[in-house]
């Protein structure tokens, strides 16, 4: 069984190919993926929305870093560099990562960043005048039902 550090590069080097299979080999089938704006997806919307991710990010660039994990924990920093398409504005999204493994495999994966300063990047002014918080759930709903649109056109 390869190390838990390895399953995280392996993620990450998948991602910065855009290779959505590979990053979700890495996945348990039940896993749980949350971030300030995908709360909470469980197994196929998880996986759903890297693939969204990967197929829609055509200028995304991913760096990644300070890999470590234990038998059961993991964490990572990336860095992911792309153009935000509603607003053609360019984005460097700084992320923490954690992970929690079980049988191989990454059973949660949770991704903190700053909402506030991608907002500023994503929407310019827009996102400044708004602030991070009355906008939190309005980027939500709208991510949500972007990913469950993907998901209906796209079925595992």
């Amino acid at each position: 069984m390869q190390s838990n550090e390895q399953i995280i590069r392996d993620f990450y080097e998948a991602f910065s190919k855009r290779d959505a299979a590979g990053m979700v080999a890495c996945y348990a089938p039940d896993v749980v993926f949350s971030d300030p704006v995908f709360v909470g997806l469980r197994g196929a919307e998880a996986r759903a929305m890297w693939r969204m991710l990967c197929e829609r990010g055509k200028d995304l660039r991913v760096e990644y870093r300070d890999v470590s994990a234990d038998e059961g924990t993991g964490r990572a920093h990336w860095d992911a560099h792309y153009t935000f398409s509603q607003t053609g504005r360019p984005v460097i999204n700084r992320i923490d990562a954690s992970f929690r493994f079980a049988n191989g495999k990454i059973i949660e994966h949770t991704d903190t960043f700053d909402l506030w300063s991608w907002t500023r990047q994503a929407l310019g002014v827009s996102g400044v005048l708004l602030g991070w918080g009355p906008i939190r759930g309005p980027l939500r709903s709208k991510a949500r039902k972007g990913l469950l649109d993907y998901m209906a056109k796209h079925p595992e």
